[in-house]
């Protein structure tokens, strides 16, 4: 038990919370270069990796450069790769602005064109552009260590859950808007998004899909943990049980979820994460009409880590 618990860290949201919207305006800055890349259904381009060392973006192939940028909690900085060679920006004391103006020039060295738009997206109450925040935010190596930690352990359930569907699933990573690690399946049925909705919602909205994911929390919602939604949201989600002790429907947040500290005392949180995931998919079967058959078998690489490379017969499980 003692192991397994801190294998889980305690989050602590006043403690983080500084930090958390910190990294959330930092992530944007690289985050903007997704933007001009090929629409994929759910903005399932956009998402930064979970790394050993932090959160990295997809390869970006422009004219004449070929560049990603690794925000590296661990390290308290942040690389700039290209084929033309690399540059570090240090994620040290200091505002927005700064950061932003220490990493257009690194990346103008490297022949890379700032991101088309500063404007600072999906945080409320926030100024409107990098280089209008000047607010002075102190970096916390502790903090940022928890924060990898528990998006990297949240990353292994949520990778381990979507590995049998057989549909449309975007890679598994954080959407540095809302700042939140998801895990989505997507069908081709189309729907009507909420006309009053901002244009990257309606866009995330044209087809159904069902979400898994793990949130920081924020000032409305205190707290991290776990959240599922399914879009467009059927009846009858209230009183169904979602697989884990703790996970209950918020019919007001419009989400299951299920918080961090009741995770970390289940037997064995990766497990439960599936879990939660595979109930949530259960509803929208029962109640949307999703297709049970889209699940293949949950294995370990069909055992080939096992299997001679010249064995003829394919070993299954």
């Amino acid at each position: 038990m003692s192991e397994r618990r801190n294998g889980w860290p305690t989050l602590v949201h006043e403690d983080m919370a500084a930090m958390v919207g910190y990294v959330n305006r930092v992530v944007q800055v690289a985050g903007k270069y997704t933007l001009d890349e090929p629409f994929e259904v759910g903005w399932g381009n956009v998402v930064l990796d979970v790394t050993p060392r932090g959160l990295r973006t997809p390869t970006f192939r422009r004219r004449g450069v070929t560049f990603a940028v690794h925000y590296r909690l661990l390290d308290g900085d942040v690389v700039v790769e290209a084929d033309a060679g690399s540059r570090t920006v240090p994620l040290s004391d200091g505002s927005v602005a700064a950061f932003y103006a220490a990493f257009r020039d690194a990346a103008a060295e490297l022949g890379i064109t700032r991101p088309r738009t500063s404007l600072i997206c999906e945080i409320p109450d926030c100024e409107p552009t990098f280089e209008d925040d000047h607010v002075e935010r102190a970096w916390d190596p502790g903090v940022a260590r928890l924060m990898w930690q528990a998006l990297n352990l949240a990353a292994g359930g949520l990778e381990t859950w979507q590995a049998p569907f057989l549909g449309h699933r975007p890679r598994v990573g954080v959407m540095w808007g809302g700042f939140d690690l998801s895990a989505t399946r997507h069908r081709a049925r189309p729907t009507e998004p909420p006309p009053d909705r901002p244009a990257f919602m309606q866009n995330a909205q044209l087809r159904e899909y069902v979400a898994v994911g793990f949130s920081f929390g924020d000032a409305t919602a205190p707290g991290a943990g776990m959240y599922a939604y399914i879009w467009p949201q059927p009846d009858g989600l209230d009183g169904r049980s979602w697989g884990v002790d703790g996970a209950v429907w918020n019919p007001d947040a419009g989400l299951v979820l299920l918080p961090w500290d009741r995770l970390r005392e289940t037997a064995d949180p990766h497990q439960a994460i599936v879990t939660f995931g595979d109930a949530v998919y259960d509803a929208a079967v029962g109640l949307s009409g999703w297709p049970s058959d889209l699940i293949g078998p949950r294995v370990d690489g069909w055992y080939m880590s096992r299997t001679r490379p010249d064995a003829v017969r394919v070993q299954r499980p």
